[in-house]
């Protein structure tokens, strides 16, 4: 596991990250729904999911109310994040596992045999952490826990194509940061967050590859009908289906 990786697994940075940056995700409701919109187009009938690197649980949560009678396993690195998670989900219906589990070891896959194979796996800004070498090797483990005509969706972190577009996401997301701020009532000036932005504890954690190349793994790997489903400059969906 690279060191960068590490951070994620401090209760501090988890935290951070769920107070002061999960909400001011630009378009985080439109991602989502599009999202679902593909879920419903290659599962009508969805009975149980994996999400992948769960943070809060976010992307599970949103398939529950689609899918309230599935089966989900949340599954991430950070002890914190497990724990939120499981507070966020409504966990009367006895079908859902939340799992301590490092995928950047290839091991992990063990955790999940009473699970697998799913209908859907889900991944929301995580897969980014790795290696490119790494990210492959899990969209191959990811392709072999899903079942024929089980569908894997990657809401991620991309690579811009120029450093052009790296400055406008940059400015995008430091405006969103500062609207979110200043609806918690936060008074950070824009300046301020620009700079927290800029020298944040993950930055480095972010090992990032374009969503064409990460489309091509996909289909070197056998995913079927792959695809950049929606791409807001270095946040993209893209993923496939097992034929």
């Amino acid at each position: 596991m690279s060191q960068t990786y590490e951070v994620w697994k401090t209760a501090e940075l988890s935290q951070a990250f769920l107070e002061g940056v999960r909400g001011a995700i630009p378009l985080a409701a439109e991602q989502i729904d599009i999202l679902l919109r593909i879920l419903r187009k290659a599962q009508p009938h969805l009975d149980n999911f994996l999400d992948l690197g769960c943070g809060d649980g976010v992307l599970g949560r949103s398939i529950l109310r689609e899918y309230p009678h599935a089966k989900g396993v949340f599954l991430d690195i950070s002890e914190t994040m497990v724990k939120v998670a499981q507070e966020k989900v409504d966990q009367s219906s006895g079908n859902l596992s939340f799992i301590l589990q490092d995928f950047s070891q290839k091991d992990w896959v063990n955790q999940l045999q009473n699970q697998a194979p799913f209908a859907a796996i889900v991944s929301g800004f995580s897969i980014h952490h790795q290696p490119d070498e790494r990210k492959k090797e899990l969209y191959q483990e990811i392709f072999d826990l899903l079942k024929p005509g089980g569908i894997f969706l990657n809401l991620e972190h991309i690579a811009s194509a120029t450093p052009w577009g790296e400055q406008l996401f940059d400015e995008l997301f430091v405006d969103s940061l500062y609207a979110y701020h200043q609806q918690l009532g936060n008074n950070l000036s824009r300046e301020e967050v620009d700079k927290k932005y800029y020298n944040r504890s993950d930055k480095t954690a972010n090992l990032l590859a374009s969503v064409e190349l990460q489309c091509d793994w996909l289909r070197e790997i056998g995913y079927q009908n792959v695809d950049c489903f929606m791409k807001l400059f270095e946040i993209a969906l893209f993923g496939g289906i097992k034929p």
